[in-house]
């Protein structure tokens, strides 16, 4: 049986900025680049799954 995670990152963009946030409170930069935002997103999310 797989645990969920409280860490669901998602991404939203604000004029012409993408910036990724956590379920955890967790906020990241704004980017220009969304790629770089989900990538920001995606590393939080697998920081806290080696830390857990």
């Amino acid at each position: 049986m797989h645990e969920q995670s409280p860490h669901q990152a998602t991404t939203t963009d604000r004029g012409s900025f993408a910036v990724a946030h956590c379920s955890c409170g967790w906020k990241g930069p704004a980017r220009r680049s969304r790629d770089k935002a989900r990538t920001d997103a995606a590393v939080h999310t697998a920081d806290t799954r080696k830390t857990a």
